[in-house]
């Protein structure tokens, strides 16, 4: 698959930091905003991919009650101060992927990014305008000094749109992450927030 997927973080080892605001941010061409059900055929879209699934929590069946449960989990996200779960929905408001920005790793100054974009939806710039549009605002949050993305280096779409999102590669992370039932090597990029701030 040569689509846009970053990987995303184990939701079950999150520091809470209680219930966030989701706001919603728009883009040159994409408005990330909140999953609502009408955004069930995009996941099942994202059903279809080999990777999202297994990479995130995206049903991997055509099932639209699973899809309904999904959406309702990203809501979940924020009440539970776990993260950022936007919707990435193009100029008619269809959504189109997911991206998200996880606090893991807040205590540290570290947030992680995750994101997918649909299969009928790839090769048309949303991955790269959602990244953008999510680091830009993301950097400015209390605490956060360093925005982060995984991204396997075979997948070039994903990791040729955080480029042009202005996310810098800063090397090769060996076996760094599982994948399925396989170790996995992962570019590790990076946006960091006030980088002349002392």
């Amino acid at each position: 698959m040569a689509g846009a997927v970053g990987s995303c973080c184990d939701y079950r080892r999150v520091t809470t930091t209680g219930p966030l605001t989701l706001p919603e941010l728009r883009g040159d061409h994409v408005r990330l905003r909140a999953f609502s059900h009408s955004d069930i055929p995009t996941v099942l879209d994202a059903a279809t991919d080999a990777l999202i699934p297994v990479l995130t929590t995206v049903p991997s069946t055509q099932d639209s009650d699973l899809a309904a449960a999904f959406i309702d989990r990203q809501h979940g996200r924020a009440i539970s101060g776990t993260g950022y779960s936007f919707a990435v929905a193009d100029e008619r408001d269809v959504a189109v992927g997911q991206i998200g920005l996880w606090l893991r790793d807040i205590d540290h100054g570290r947030v992680n990014v995750g994101y997918w974009i649909a299969p009928s939806a790839r090769r048309r710039g949303y991955a790269a305008d959602a990244l953008r549009t999510l680091t830009a605002w993301g950097e400015h949050l209390p605490q956060v000094r360093r925005l982060e993305l995984y991204v396997e280096p075979w997948n070039e779409g994903s990791w040729r749109a955080a480029e042009r999102a202005g996310v810098e590669r800063e090397g090769l992370l060996r076996s760094w992450e599982e994948v399925g039932a396989d170790r996995r090597d992962m570019f590790m990029y990076s946006r960091i927030a006030n980088p002349y701030q002392a």
